[in-house]
């Protein structure tokens, strides 16, 4: 029987931290995990909240724009701009003029 893996919620920043108290990397799912026989209430501040997935079934990629609120339209996650006064460029007409 293979070892029971508690998988874990770690920021990048407190990678090391979780790294010292022998939380393991499981690179197929790109999850921090307690080892089966490791204590987990070591980990308590990066356990998963139940009912939460344990890996994302979409990939987010990073944005250069700062967002404030997302869209779903059912084929992914569209990131709105910050700025209420954004204006998209299609190239065709400035939106200036």
């Amino acid at each position: 029987m293979a070892d029971l893996k508690t998988y874990l919620n770690v920021p990048f920043a407190q990678k090391d931290e979780a790294k010292a108290l022998g939380a393991k990397w499981d690179p197929a799912n790109k999850k921090w995990y307690v080892p089966g026989g490791l204590d987990a209430a070591l980990f308590t501040k990066w356990q998963l909240s139940p009912g939460k997935s344990e890996v994302s079934a979409t990939p987010i990629k990073p944005s250069t724009l700062k967002s404030t609120s997302t869209q779903n339209t059912g084929t992914g996650v569209i990131t709105l701009p910050a700025d209420k006064n954004f204006v998209a460029y299609d190239s065709d007409t400035p939106p200036w003029d």
